[in-house]
């Protein structure tokens, strides 16, 4: 079994291969990076890159992947909607995040560093909300200035403005992460309730997803 994970930045390989090794031994991971979906998606919008996403997709499979996971929000939810247009198996990294923040209570932050992560991480937890079929509020912050210290190399900055930015919430049952990036801040916040990052989960649920489909 081969899991293949289409990433738009090379920061997330390690990441990755990491808790492969804490959590799933031996699991074959193939990485595909491509950081100018993200790019694209930005500028233009997700569906910009629809079909290339579509493309790449297909073609992981017929090189051997048994499931895809998207490590990225922006193009999360465009991934997943071609994937289930082709038949590629695919699982979209802060789905299982999402549920987990739907789980703990009504109200959920969507925090990010990037505006383009915000809508469709919203979009994500009000659709796992309906799914489980609980009420949801849905509020959302933007982390000014930390996209700009992540591209800069200085990851200790970036986490340290998303963990401040979590900390001055208040009246929220859990906070998402919306960003694989930002997992490094989800050990340094002080809030009293969860706050949930998209890797670990993801992972898992991938990785599931190979055994399920092999076994079937």
């Amino acid at each position: 079994m081969t899991l293949a994970l289409l990433h738009t930045s090379p920061v997330h390989v390690p990441v990755f291969e990491g808790l492969r090794d804490q959590d799933h031994p031996g699991f074959v991971l193939r990485h595909l990076v491509h950081e100018d979906l993200l790019a694209r998606a930005r500028a233009e919008g997700p569906d910009a890159v629809a079909d290339d996403i579509q493309e790449l997709l297909v073609r992981a499979v017929a090189e051997g992947a048994s499931v895809v996971l998207c490590t990225c929000s922006t193009i999360g939810a465009v991934a997943e909607a071609r994937a289930a247009a082709v038949g590629v198996p695919l699982v979209r990294v802060d789905r299982p995040m999402a549920a987990l923040a739907v789980a703990a209570g009504r109200a959920v932050a969507v925090v990010a560093t990037l505006e383009s992560t915000l809508g469709p991480t919203r979009a994500l937890v009000e659709d796992e909300a309906a799914r489980a079929g609980r009420p949801v509020d849905v509020t959302t912050v933007l982390v000014d200035g930390a996209w700009e210290r992540f591209e800069a190399g200085d990851r200790e900055g970036h986490a340290r403005l998303i963990a401040d930015a979590v900390d001055t919430l208040d009246g929220v049952d859990s906070v998402v992460l919306a960003q694989a990036s930002m997992a490094q801040a989800a050990d340094r916040t002080t809030l009293p309730v969860p706050v949930v990052s998209s890797p670990r989960p993801g992972l898992r649920a991938a990785v599931l997803r190979c055994v399920a489909d092999a076994k079937s």
